[in-house]
């Protein structure tokens, strides 16, 4: 299977509630590159890449998040994966 790159923009409470910290973390478990960063309209901007059976997967980890968030929406842009990403990280 080839890889494929979800761009995921995540609304609600998801910016101070250790969002980015435990999407790391999950990114890291199922194998998913790429990286997290907080967005200044309080938004979570997370760019994964994987094949998409695993970006499904983290995609559905991404709806409930940590305990502390709500996710109220994820708008998903689907583009070719570049291979550019070693890990996944957190951008600050």
């Amino acid at each position: 299977m080839s890889q494929t790159r979800w761009t995921m923009l995540i609304s609600g409470r998801v910016q101070g509630v250790y969002y980015r910290a435990a999407t790391e973390k999950t990114a890291t478990e199922l194998g998913v590159t790429g990286f997290a960063l907080n967005l200044p309209d309080g938004r979570v901007e997370v760019v994964a890449e994987a094949e998409p059976a695993t970006l499904e997967q983290f995609h559905q980890w991404c709806l409930q998040g940590p305990p502390a968030a709500r996710v109220d929406k994820i708008d998903v842009t689907e583009s070719p994966a570049t291979g550019e990403f070693a890990r996944f990280s957190i951008r600050r």
